[in-house]
């Protein structure tokens, strides 16, 4: 009866937490303070609370720092280098004879881009030159801005930086061939997806009127590789995955050698005082990305730790009120995937934090089979939610209407969803 009553605070305190964060509150201090709130409502000695939920976690999660730390790293010296504004260059040849060709051209070089490179500044350095072409095709605003931040939000299935994010909540995952090849498939569905949306809208390309910015930062990122290589510089985002996949490689290795082949690739560290320097600046640009999200996780971990903590005051509660069979959480949590929006109660990186927490602490379900269900909501947010950093520059930066942006770009990232919820049953379930 007792752990009846604690699960029902504990549940209730998880309501009020939803409240907060879809009211705009703080993660961080948000989950420190569900940590503890969640520590005294469980009734947590104060010396075992200290070691396994505010001291232990955090140091666990050393590791997937410095993973995050190179993928973020790599990401950089993509934008710096010019790689990635170079790539994004060559699409503006096929021009305004074929501009849904062209159009879905740029998405799939968006696509590229970000099967590695992560982050707000990536997607802002990315943006300023991609954007500007979807206009000058003649896409109408809010086709551009939807079509780009879904193509953002497909390869973020393979991403090995927001890979290991959510890797907090199934520590028996691994990111390998097993993963990989569910994160390839579902990348698939959203490209299909986006290129289908860019047909069904075709006839929607105004031929003599074309949306401009005036936006001084348009004009940014304006860097273009011109010598022998540059050609082969266009494969290297795909380096780190292939690396994993063919070689089984950890993504360590992975990321430090293929940020050293784009350096040498683009001719940074041709001469050593100026390659230094191009390699420090990147470096301290890339911890500076990510220095919030670092104690953002930390803070998850501990949240995730008191989780743990209280999993016999939750295990009865989820055991009577989830369905038993894996066919049909994945079918309901696609079904709900939208819940994820405004950080509710499927997305990992808000109030869904609790739910797969709790829900990897039951046991009840395979964590192979929880992380990619609960990675599918999540990522239907950061393709479409308006609290998601880079969409929230894009419509800023566009001056599109965040209503219409969901409007537009809802229903086909909740297809997705569906879809690849399908997908991972059939492969995890």
């Amino acid at each position: 009866m007792m752990d009846i009553l604690t699960g029902c605070l504990l549940l209730i305190s998880f309501i009020f937490f939803i409240i907060f964060i879809t009211k705009g509150g703080n993660l961080t201090i948000g989950f420190i303070g569900m940590a503890i709130l969640w520590t005294v409502i469980g009734q947590i000695p104060i010396t075992k609370a200290i070691n396994t939920i505010f001291a232990q976690p955090a140091l666990n999660y050393g590791p997937t720092i410095i993973y995050i730390v190179f993928g973020s790293w790599f990401g950089r010296v993509l934008v710096d280098s010019g790689i990635a504004g170079n790539i994004s260059h060559q699409t503006q040849r096929v021009g305004s004879k074929r501009p849904i060709l062209a159009a879905i051209l740029v998405c799939l070089v968006t696509m590229l881009i970000f099967v590695s490179a992560y982050g707000v500044g990536s997607v802002i350095a990315i943006g300023v030159i991609l954007i500007p072409i979807l206009f000058s095709l003649g896409l109408p605003k809010h086709i551009a801005v939807v079509a780009f931040t879904l193509s953002i939000g497909a390869p973020m299935y393979i991403n090995v930086v927001l890979f290991n994010q959510i890797k907090t909540f199934f520590p028996a995952v691994s990111y390998g061939t097993r993963y990989l090849k569910f994160g390839w498939i579902g990348m698939g569905v959203q490209l299909i997806a986006v290129i289908l949306f860019l047909l069904w809208h075709a006839k929607d390309i105004h031929n003599n009127e074309i949306s401009q910015i005036n936006n001084e930062s348009s004009q940014a990122a304006n860097l273009v590789i011109t010598h022998r290589w540059q050609y082969i510089t266009y494969i290297i985002p795909l380096v780190p995955v292939l690396l994993n996949m063919l070689l089984h490689w950890d993504a360590v290795p992975a990321l430090i050698l293929s940020t050293v082949l784009a350096m040498l690739l683009t001719g940074h560290l041709a001469h050593g005082r100026q390659g230094l320097t191009f390699m420090n600046q990147t470096m301290k640009r890339a911890v500076a990305d990510i220095a919030d999200l670092i104690f953002f996780l930390l803070a998850l971990a501990m949240f995730t730790a008191s989780a743990t903590a209280n999993t016999p005051r939750f295990k009865s509660i989820f055991e009577l009120l989830l369905p038993h069979q894996t066919l049909w959480l994945a079918v309901g949590l696609g079904i709900l995937a939208p819940l994820a929006l405004f950080r509710g109660p499927l997305h990992v990186w808000g109030a869904g934090a609790a739910t797969a927490a709790v829900l990897t602490a039951t046991g009840l379900f395979s964590q192979w089979f929880l992380l990619p269900v609960l990675y599918v909501p999540t990522l239907l947010a950061v393709a479409i939610d308006v609290t998601q950093s880079w969409n929230i520059w894009a419509l800023t930066y566009t001056k599109v209407d965040n209503r219409l942006f969901m409007k537009t770009g809802l229903p086909v990232v909740w297809l997705v969803a569906i879809i690849n919820e399908l997908i991972a049953w059939k492969m995890f379930g």
